[in-house]
């Protein structure tokens, strides 16, 4: 696989997000998309439906403007039809082509499918399905790479033992709160496959702290989960660090794991990420954090057995 890698993924589900094509809030987006390819690190994150679709607009537009390696920095997914849900060979190979189009390039070279909820894993492993979609992308040499790319680790782990992909990625399910990806990206990477993991930060309560409204899994954390962040956010505080930095260098020193996704938008967000990144963590913080015990994690993946 020719992918370049660094220990940041920047991922870009909010990036255009309420944008109009030639407004001034475009031009803006535009601006932050060209600081992330800026940026030092390897690979910008992106989907068909990102944004419904803008964040892919915006990272062309930002592409068209500054040349050189943008294009080739680039990774997307493919995703279900959003008016029916179809998520068949020839939606995959259709989400294709409307990601090259919006990107304004000719290939990526990682390709991952994306949420395959509307199928069931028969259905997308069958004749016709999604995985042969990705499959042919692949040896056609329209990409380089494909991945599996979702939340629930039972769902994924039936992808992962196809041992046609070469990439996984798996959020919220790898963070200080929650733990439970830990044995797929082992597994993942006893097959040779590349990993990343998304949403450190829980979706927002990692970096937001246990605040009113903070939410974990993009629904609000409950008392108790709220509770063990106070408890993590004093033990950071003593050391010296933030919880946000923790939380970000927990994903960084994962033994499976080669690279995390943060979503930025802007040349602010990157400047705040990299400060995180250069957070000197004591090594006596691990033993304090493990100490709290385990955080009550809301997820429950137990449906996708």
């Amino acid at each position: 696989m020719l992918i370049d890698l660094s220990p940041v993924t920047l991922g870009t589900s909010a990036l255009g997000r309420g944008t109009a094509p030639g407004s001034p809030e475009e031009a803006d987006a535009v601006a932050g998309a060209t600081a992330l390819f800026d940026s030092g690190h390897a690979l910008i994150d992106t989907s068909n439906n990102y944004a419904d679709g803008r964040s892919e607009q915006v990272l062309g537009l930002a592409i068209a403007q500054r040349g050189g390696d943008s294009a080739r920095r680039v990774v997307t997914k493919v995703d279900r039809d959003p008016a029916t849900g179809a998520f068949d060979r020839d939606r995959v190979l259709r989400s294709h082509e409307e990601s090259l189009a919006r990107l304004g390039i000719d290939r990526v070279g990682l390709l991952h499918l994306h949420d395959p909820y509307t199928v069931s894993f028969d259905v997308a492993d069958g004749p016709g399905g999604a995985i042969e979609a990705m499959v042919e992308l692949r040896d056609s040499g329209a990409v380089d790479a494909i991945g599996i790319a979702a939340g629930p680790v039972p769902m994924v782990r039936r992808y992962v033992d196809t041992d046609v992909f070469d990439a996984v990625l798996v959020h919220n399910r790898y963070t200080l709160v929650d733990r439970s990806a830990e044995p797929l990206f082992a597994n993942a990477r006893r097959r040779g496959m590349l990993v990343f993991n998304a949403a450190p930060f829980g979706s927002g309560l990692l970096a937001a702290g246990a605040t009113d409204g903070a939410m974990y899994h993009y629904q609000p954390a409950a008392g108790d989960l709220l509770e063990w962040t106070r408890r993590a956010e004093r033990v950071c505080a003593e050391a010296g660090v933030s919880l946000t930095a923790a939380a970000l260098h927990f994903s960084l020193r994962g033994p499976f794991i080669d690279s995390t996704i943060v979503g930025v938008t802007n040349a602010r967000r990157v400047a705040e990420l990299d400060a995180l990144l250069a957070t000197e963590i004591p090594v006596e913080l691990w033993h304090e954090l493990e100490d709290l015990g385990p955080a009550p994690s809301p997820i429950d993946d137990s449906e996708f057995e």
